[in-house]
């Protein structure tokens, strides 16, 4: 006679946790969304800071408004306590959303013996680099800041192996690369895109903030040597830091339409309209470096995908995109005229790029490794023994 059936193995229970605003930076929802579909019990305690990466990198350079900076810090630091305290029994892990460089230090101390894993997806040094702060003081108490969260952390959740890579050595064992990947809002637009009509312009979009690794100002670069077409219609999408210098070079009969920004859930619905997403053509180290959101959510969307030829991007990519030179503003506009006046190399590039995302850029395949990670360790100590 058989025994009464076993119980389930309960569900562990990860918390996501900090100042983070996801509206703003969607990598949090990636890994929430990705945590989840492995089977974990995932909720949210989120006070969002209200400062977007331009604000905090401004306070670095105008460090008379950190006051601003540190009032708003403890009264989210208070609610996230208290909200932290009242559970703190019940979780398994701690995932510190992305900007959390002083967010995994509360965790550390409101989850004590808990694993906490910290989403460093930026180091902070070399944000400031990239946003023109000069190397001296700052950079180097940044340098420390990145320093003493990495260290705070039990497991620390890395984007590209270039950023593994400035890991100081000591705590490569707690390095998971996370590439960042793409919510599922992002594969339902994809899903629902619309054909392009024969005779139609080539539509091309591009969405971000200004940066210097996103190399607007070659985007600019390359609509001013396309103002005369009348077969490529492009969307530009946000402000920041160059975008006046992009309005400067971008003739007032080019085909384009300005956007200062859309909400997120709007975003998503309105890339997957276009038939070309662009990715970033900076020239700085930061660049180099990374594989943006943007290709990742364009390639979800079903958008042929045209950005910079590097090592970082190549080893993601493959052959399912189309790359121009770093900060090469002719050989842009060349590759979009090509795209214009071919259809079928425009399908062909959109087949390849949806085709890559559903098999590597969803939630749950890029949140495989930490969950994985998590699944192995329930206390500190079995982390660091």
């Amino acid at each position: 006679m058989s025994g009464p059936p076993a119980s389930p193995s309960p569900r562990r229970r990860v918390v996501v946790f900090g100042t983070y605003q996801a509206q703003d930076h969607p990598r949090v929802r990636v890994l929430a969304e990705g945590i989840a579909a492995h089977g974990f019990d995932v909720s949210e305690i989120n006070e969002p800071l209200g400062l977007s990466t331009a604000d905090r990198v401004r306070l670095l350079r105008q460090p008379w408004r950190l006051p601003v900076l540190a009032t708003r810090l403890i009264r989210c630091w208070w609610r996230l306590w208290r909200r932290g305290r009242a559970v703190r029994g019940e979780v398994d892990a701690v995932l510190v959303g992305y900007l959390g460089h002083f967010d995994v230090h509360l965790a550390r101390r409101t989850f004590p013996g808990v694993p906490i894993l910290l989403d460093h997806m930026i180091f902070a040094a070399g944000t400031a680099a990239d946003r023109g702060v000069q190397p001296g003081l700052r950079t180097r108490m940044l340098s420390r800041l990145d320093r003493s969260a990495l260290q705070a952390a039990d497991v620390i959740v890395i984007d590209t192996e270039e950023h593994a890579a400035q890991v100081p050595t000591a705590l490569t064992d707690r390095t998971v690369i996370c590439p960042v990947g793409a919510d599922s809002s992002w594969f339902a637009a994809g899903g629902a895109r619309p054909g392009r009509p024969a005779g139609r312009p080539l539509r091309v979009v591009f969405y971000g903030l200004y940066t210097p690794l996103q190399g607007t100002p070659t985007i600019g670069d390359a609509l001013r040597l396309l103002a005369d077409r009348n077969d490529i219609e492009v969307t530009m999408v946000g402000r920041g830091q160059d975008y006046q210098a992009v309005r400067r070079l971008v003739p007032l009969t080019a085909p384009v339409s300005w956007i200062d920004w859309l909400p997120a859930a709007e975003l998503p619905i309105l890339v997957a309209a276009h038939d070309v997403a662009l990715g970033i053509f900076g020239t700085t180290r930061k660049a180099a470096d990374v594989v943006p959101n943007k290709v990742y959510q364009g390639a979800a969307a079903g958008c042929a995908l045209v950005t910079s030829d590097t090592p970082a991007q190549r080893r993601v990519l493959g052959d399912s995109v189309v790359y121009v030179p770093v900060g090469n503003g002719t050989a842009l506009a060349a590759e979009l005229v090509r795209l214009a006046t071919d259809p079928a190399h425009v399908r062909r590039f959109q087949g390849a790029a949806r085709t890559l995302a559903d098999q590597n850029f969803t939630a749950e395949h890029i949140a495989a490794p930490l969950a994985e990670r998590i699944t192995t360790c329930r206390t500190r100590h079995q982390l660091h023994p």
